[in-house]
């Protein structure tokens, strides 16, 4: 029993237990030594000491002393248990390496595994020891350098195990069915914004706001503040006032101030240009722009005001509505993603606001070869003809109806035109049902009083039967008004069916009658001619008709892009009133839509507007007793598209606090050229 007493129990002295664990790596981090020894001494004295283990005083002291060993075993494991859970859920843990240690007599191979402990210190711990050099050259020889890729081979499949193991583990968490919430507690947090974060760190945005940093003085973090503007323009659009409260839910909610954002809003308006010019070169390392085609157009915003004030004035409103606007020209790229921006007074004719802002695009932007694209109101001859030069050229609808008599009469003439499919002659007056998918078009020189153009005219069966159906129902609402006795004064809108509505005061000898009011057939004649033709004017001479027809039919993206800013993102009513933050308010809406229109592309355009923030703005995760979150989405497959394009995932059952983190760090972090 003595010699049992020598091998064992000696192990739990207090002076040798930090020796014995030392010399065989058998011990936990944070235990100081002599925890093992320090309790062994009293219950188990060692037999160095001249006491035997199985002489005791008496029976009963045995099993009290028996009972408290039992005791220290059972907290010792704990503590194991404790220390195994912090490293899955509190702690960082890194990947396994092989380790060697030299002695006089021999060289070992051990596994072992660092990680940064709970007070944030690092450490390692032996996960196997391997055996030694001499012994290994037997089986995995003849080399140490066999032996020591023989032994990262082994770290290599013990990291894939903890990391199943990482996994696989499962985590039990209680919860009190007569526990009440506290006050103030938020458990749900939006996680939508993740997605648009990182696209937001992928075009540099980040950088861009640290470039301004540099030339600015202030204490507020910029470049969380333009972030959660865009996000909230996106989820959850608002006053700048109610994006504060929105970025709140964010699963990394603000740390700056309400006061901040209207500070930052003066300095990116300052920047505004410098913002625009750096996103479009940061794009380019992100996707392919297609910049050889630049559509432009304009649109206005109002306020609800009554008085004009700065660069808020009076004038026509495209919504029809009384109250001061603010205008916006917009430039986007041939797949409809925005280049560059401008803002300028409500009462300025639209037309005029090209030449600054092309200037802009070509002097900061670098884009010097493009086809510019837009509509009848905004190409003007000016406009043209500033685009009529060696690197750019022009594709602008032409009214027909505004066309000078001749090519006017030309444009009606049915005769002329061919089958775009086959360029084969077609007289329109011989069209059949079998006909009406096809596009038949036909061209003619067109001089204006400064530049040789070609004027494209196109016919389209499909479009014709549409145009006769709006305006026959429109008809049959004039007739109603006729017989109502409803005449409107004033019929400012070209669709009004009010314009089909005439009237007389005189008879046929010329003498003073009652008015009467009558159907206008000539009217209704005149505009049925016109109906299916379309035209564009180009000065590209030798291109394909069908490549010009095709750049000019592109330009829904460019009023699409309106659509969004002012339905989804509610750009206006706008609620700044300084034209300096007004400006700085449509930079964020710029930037949101921006990263919008990407976000659609990496998709492949495969899923509707509506479709794709709804699932943005349902995308939330409610938070578990502080111990991580639980995703209460709907995972779909637009869902698991997000993810693929952000590069992370978050559709599991349970995600632990640490896991979260790692979500949001590789949100921003950068991926590779689309």
């Amino acid at each position: 029993m003595s010699a049992f007493c020598k091998q064992e129990w000696n192990f739990f002295s207090g002076r040798e237990a930090g020796q014995n664990r030392k010399k065989n790596n058998r011990y936990l981090p944070g235990v100081p030594d002599g925890a093992y020894g320090a309790g062994a001494d009293l219950l188990f004295p060692s037999c160095e000491n001249g006491r035997e283990f199985d002489t005791f005083p008496n029976e009963k002291q045995r099993i009290s002393r028996m009972n408290a060993y039992i005791f220290l075993s059972n907290l010792l494991f704990l503590y194991i248990g404790f220390f195994g859970f912090l490293c899955y859920n509190g702690i960082e843990v890194k990947k396994l390496k092989v380790n060697t240690s030299k002695s006089k007599n021999a060289e070992s191979f051990y596994i072992k595994q660092s990680y940064i402990d709970s007070n944030g210190k690092s450490t390692s711990r032996t996960i196997r020891k391997l055996g030694t050099l001499k012994e290994l050259l037997v089986e995995h020889g003849p080399t140490r350098d066999d032996v020591m890729a023989w032994a990262k081979e082994q770290a290599r499949i013990e990291t894939e195990k903890f990391e199943q193991e990482k996994a696989n583990h499962c985590i039990p968490i209680t919860f009190h069915p007569n526990r009440k919430i506290a006050h103030g507690e938020k458990r749900k947090f939006q996680g939508g914004y993740l997605f648009l974060q990182s696209l937001y760190y992928e075009l540099g945005l980040n950088k861009v706001c640290r470039k301004i940093r540099d030339k600015h003085h202030y204490d507020y973090d910029l470049n969380a503040i333009l972030s959660d503007l865009i996000y909230t323009r996106i989820l959850e659009p608002g006053s700048k006032r109610s994006s504060f409260e929105t970025a709140k839910t964010f699963l990394e909610a603000p740390t700056y101030q309400l006061h901040d954002i209207y500070r930052a809003l003066n300095v990116l308006s300052e920047e505004c240009d410098l913002i625009q010019s750096e996103l479009y070169r940061n794009s380019k390392s992100v996707l392919k722009r297609n910049d050889g085609v630049l559509y432009y157009d304009c649109t206005n915003y109002y306020f609800e005001i009554e008085q004009e004030d700065g660069d808020k004035k009076y004038g026509k409103s495209k919504e029809h509505r009384p109250n001061p606007i603010v205008q916006m020209g917009l430039f986007t790229d041939g797949d409809g993603i925005p280049l560059a921006f401008s803002i300028f007074p409500g009462n300025q004719n639209e037309q005029t606001s090209l030449k600054p802002l092309e200037k802009k695009v070509i002097e900061e932007f670098g884009c010097e070869e493009f086809i510019f694209c837009s509509d009848a109101g905004l190409g003007s001859e000016n406009n043209r003809l500033l685009n009529h030069s060696k690197k750019r050229s022009y594709i602008v609808t032409q009214s027909i109806k505004k066309l000078p008599e001749e090519y006017r009469t030309l444009a009606l003439n049915k005769k002329g035109f061919r089958c775009l499919s086959d360029h084969k002659a077609v007289d329109l007056n011989s069209l059949t049902d079998d006909d009406k998918e096809e596009l038949f078009y036909k061209e003619e020189p067109y001089s204006s009083k400064k530049m040789e153009q070609r004027l494209l005219i196109t016919y389209s069966p499909k479009y014709a039967a549409y145009q006769k159906e709006i305006r026959e129902k429109q008809i049959e609402r004039a007739k109603a008004m006729l017989s109502n006795g409803r005449h409107k004064k004033n019929r400012k809108n070209p669709n009004d069916p009010a314009r089909f509505i005439d009237k007389t005061a005189v008879t046929k000898d010329g003498e003073m009658a009652d008015i009467l009011y009558f159907l206008d057939e000539k009217k209704i004649a005149q505009e049925a001619q016109y109906d299916g033709l379309y035209a564009v004017c180009t000065d590209l001479f030798d291109d394909e008709p069908e490549d010009i027809l095709k750049v000019s039919e592109s330009r829904w993206q460019i009023e699409a892009c309106f659509r969004i800013m002012k339905t989804d993102f509610s750009a206006r009513p706008v609620f700044v009133q300084r034209n300096d933050r007004i400006r700085a308010h449509f930079l964020v809406c710029f930037l949101a839509l921006f990263i919008y229109r990407l976000l659609e592309k990496k998709l492949k355009r495969k899923y509707t507007c509506e479709e794709l923030m709804s699932t943005l703005r349902d995308y939330e995760f409610a938070d578990v007793q502080g111990q991580g979150f639980i995703p209460i989405y709907e995972s779909t497959k637009l869902t698991d598209a997000l993810h693929e394009v952000a590069g992370f995932e978050t559709d599991y059952e349970f995600l632990t606090k640490r896991k979260m983190k790692e979500i949001q760090k590789l949100s921003k972090q950068s991926r590779e050229k689309s």
